[in-house]
């Protein structure tokens, strides 16, 4: 489907893509956010696509919250006062890609495919690819040559080479872009540093609130940027971003109530920055507690909504600690809003059993029972549908959202399912999640309401 381009007053942005996942975008990004900073620029951030760990690296890069720009899943209001808020608040938007630059959902009538390129039309930012040129030569060009023509709507800039074999590599690969892409710009050629690597685990990178060395590899990775790439050409390519911040704009998911306590810490961390502020915009009052530490939800809030993360790793933890347990089960008795969203779901659950196959009774607010001891993928959007009144709204209600999780579902019920769920092409795959009086949840990760 055709994509709009919107126009109108200046700004500064570009996105930072790759022709595959594994290329090192998310490292040159780091590394770029970190060296503007450094050198005194005001920068700000964004992740495209449904994603809760690389946009905590950006915010430990730049010091400020970094917004998902989502094509797919969010209405183009809720993306374009997002990226109206973040032109608003900073001189240069630095932008990651997700996988390839023209991966992505398969379109439909009703939306395009949710892409790197895909944002790059709607906004007009301007495309630099991140090569991985090891073991290629005149190869990586022609790879750039191919891209830059693939889609004409999407500018493509230029290239970074990335773990390239020394200078005479360098030139190689300059010489090749020059002879097979003369309108693209070679911004620099990254060396492979060994030591800048990010560990990982099942749903992506190790979070960043886990590097205690963080700031230390954030540093190192802007020095390897500075010393490699043309920072000023980069920053000459940036082009506006066309529409002003509204002080009105859309709420992506409606609030649970009017006092709303989140859970958050290294078991709960995977909250979309922009559901927060659209319910502090709404008037909501929000407060944080931590189940790590054994806290309860703040006993003023009416609403109580526990996100996902990583509950499988700390499940002997969570299961012992006493307080938290019982203020859900408080919050419950007093008929609270409680939402739970995939490992918050998962501890709304009777029992929860861990990657060794050890069982752990969890708070048994809903007849839930999931396990890590097989583990088995889901992944991909959701389009979803209320499927009766409750915090999230009134019955068919429709939202956008993701699912990404490995736990098996080992009972579900008997209750009264959340959601009616569809693929990304709008196949049925049922129903999902539960509901019990005003206790909810599902393994969907909200992220707008559809239009």
């Amino acid at each position: 489907m055709t994509t709009k381009r919107l126009t109108g007053i200046p700004g500064g942005g570009l996105i930072i893509a790759a022709p595959a996942s594994g290329s090192g975008k998310t490292l040159v990004t780091l590394g770029l956010l970190r060296r503007l900073r450094d050198e005194g620029v005001d920068v700000a951030s964004a992740k495209v696509g449904p994603d809760y760990i690389d946009p905590a690296f950006h915010a430990a890069a730049t010091g400020r919250p970094c917004p998902n720009l989502d094509p797919w899943a969010m209405r183009e209001t809720t993306l374009a006062q997002l990226a109206a808020d973040l032109a608003a608040s900073a001189d240069d938007i630095v932008v990651e890609g997700v996988m390839g630059l023209f991966d992505g959902a398969e379109p439909t009538d009703d939306k395009h495919d949710g892409s790197t390129a895909a944002l790059a039309e709607i906004t007009g930012w301007p495309v630099i690819l991140v090569i991985d040129a090891a073991r290629q030569a005149a190869s990586a060009a022609v790879v750039a040559k191919a891209f830059a023509q693939h889609r004409p709507s999407v500018d493509i800039a230029g290239v970074i080479f990335n773990r390239i074999g020394g200078p005479r590599h360098a030139e190689i690969l300059t010489d090749a872009l020059r002879r097979f892409a003369p309108d693209l710009e070679v911004f620099g050629c990254l060396p492979r540093i060994e030591s800048l690597a990010l560990p990982e685990r099942h749903l992506g990178l190790v979070q960043a609130q886990e590097h205690a060395e963080l700031d230390g590899f954030l540093a190192k990775a802007a020095e390897w940027i500075g010393a490699h790439l043309d920072i000023p050409a980069i920053r000459r390519v940036m082009r506006p971003w066309p529409v002003r911040p509204k002080m009105d704009g859309p709420v992506p998911i409606p609030p649970l109530g009017q006092r709303i306590a989140i859970a958050r810490d290294d078991a709960f961390s995977f909250v979309y920055p922009a559901v927060v502020e659209g319910w502090r915009k709404a008037g909501a009052e929000i407060s944080f507690f931590s189940p790590l530490t054994n806290q309860s939800p703040n006993v003023k809030a009416d609403a109580v909504y526990l996100p996902g993360g990583y509950p499988e790793l700390h499940a002997g933890r969570l299961s012992a600690n006493w307080d938290f347990m019982e203020g859900l089960q408080r919050a419950a008795d007093e008929s609270k809003a409680i939402y739970g969203e995939c490992g918050g779901y998962m501890v709304l659950g009777q029992g929860l059993t861990d990657a060794s196959g050890r069982r752990h009774p969890m708070a048994g607010l809903l007849p839930l029972e999931t396990s890590f001891a097989k583990r088995r993928l889901h992944l991909g959007y959701r389009r979803v549908t209320l499927a009766k009144n409750g915090p999230l709204g009134p019955a068919r209600r429709k939202f956008r959202g993701h699912e990404f999780h490995y736990a098996t579902v080992i009972e579900e019920g008997p209750g009264i399912p959340l959601f009616r769920i569809e693929d990304a092409v709008g196949t049925d795959l049922g129903e999902t999640g539960l509901g019990d009086r005003r206790v909810q949840g599902s393994f969907v990760h909200l992220i707008d309401q559809a239009e």
